[in-house]
């Protein structure tokens, strides 16, 4: 699985794609005065969801950040165990490949209930059924003859077990890296961490950043790799972003990874949707949602949920922002 989201995580001087830390090697520099001067940061890293993910702290004790960073990886690690698609013995490689799972992990099942609760407040754009159409799509075949299969109604989940009809897989790939991002961010908070950034391909913030600075992220232009829209500031919600070019099938990213469980195709409209919500799991499930949705319903959705802001950029590079987001376009 390719990495979704587009976003950098900026400090400072440098960018977390940019810094490439070790597992729970601390960085250097001590802040210089004020109530703040004894907080070090301390980073870890570790491989989750096909990807690189990494948690950064502001502690004055070493040994304190690097269990909590410890307690946060781990969380991620363990709904990666239990979600991926391609891992022989995950839960939900089992339940697509025998169309049903007995005893259900409690963290599974919250997710699908998340799931669930998604797809009917976004009238069915957000679908984990989706899975055939992907199947299909990766060896160059049209989407239409797996659209009978799609249907998050028809999935049967409670603590006995899940169960899928015939034919029918699931993905949360849409959803599985922002539920992840939510257990790192209380594992942190219980162990008294009040400054963080998490990147679980999804981003969480505690606190602030050095020298009082809000963790800011830049945004990547979605025709430009080595190019930003813009920067975004974060206040204490988590990001997430969806980008038709995370996993394109076509040169001129018509043809993507996410698909309109109604029609079966990519979405038309938008290149990337970048949503801030109170947790992970919200923000995850909507900027995919969204990305099916279109930029007028998905702002009409934002306004109408609590803590909700998202950018919306389209095709031909045009971008639009609710107002409560704390959004910075790029010059030029």
């Amino acid at each position: 699985m390719q990495r979704r989201t587009f976003l950098s995580a900026a400090m400072g001087l440098g960018t977390a794609g940019a810094l490439g830390w070790g597992l729970l090697r601390p960085a250097a520099g001590e802040l210089a005065r004020g109530p703040r001067a004894r907080l070090r940061m301390h980073a870890g890293a570790d491989l989750a969801f096909g990807t690189e993910i990494s948690v950064r702290v502001l502690h004055d004790d070493a040994r304190v950040a690097e269990l909590a960073i410890a307690d946060a990886l781990a969380q991620a690690r363990t709904v990666d165990a239990l979600m991926s698609i391609y891992r022989p013995g995950s839960q939900v490689h089992t339940l697509n490949r025998d169309g049903c799972l007995a005893q259900p992990s409690p963290h599974l099942l919250a997710v699908l209930q998340e799931a669930a609760r998604l797809s009917a407040l976004s009238d069915g754009a957000f679908d984990i059924t989706v899975q055939p159409l992907w199947d299909l799509a990766r060896q160059g075949q049209d989407g239409a003859p797996a659209l009978s299969l799609i249907g998050w109604r028809r999935i049967s989940a409670d603590a006995s077990g899940v169960i899928l009809q015939p034919g029918m897989a699931i993905t949360l790939n849409g959803i599985a890296q922002g539920y992840a991002l939510d257990l790192a961010r209380a594992a942190l908070a219980a162990r008294g961490i009040r400054h963080a950034l998490i990147d679980t391909g999804e981003f969480g913030a505690l606190g602030q950043a050095e020298q009082g600075r809000a963790w800011t992220l830049g945004v990547r232009d979605p025709r430009r790799a080595e190019g930003y829209a813009g920067a975004l500031a974060l206040d204490g919600r988590c990001v997430a972003t969806s980008g038709d070019y995370a996993s394109a099938f076509s040169a001129d990213f018509r043809r993507h990874h996410i698909f309109d469980p109604a029609t079966g195709a990519s979405p038309a409209e938008l290149a990337a949707v970048t949503v801030a919500a109170p947790t992970g799991i919200l923000a995850d499930g909507l900027s995919t949602a969204c990305m099916v949705m279109g930029a007028r319903r998905s702002l009409a959705l934002a306004a109408g949920i609590e803590g909700v802001d998202l950018l919306a950029i389209d095709k031909a590079g045009r971008h639009w922002h609710s107002a409560g987001l704390r959004w910075q376009p790029a010059a030029g």
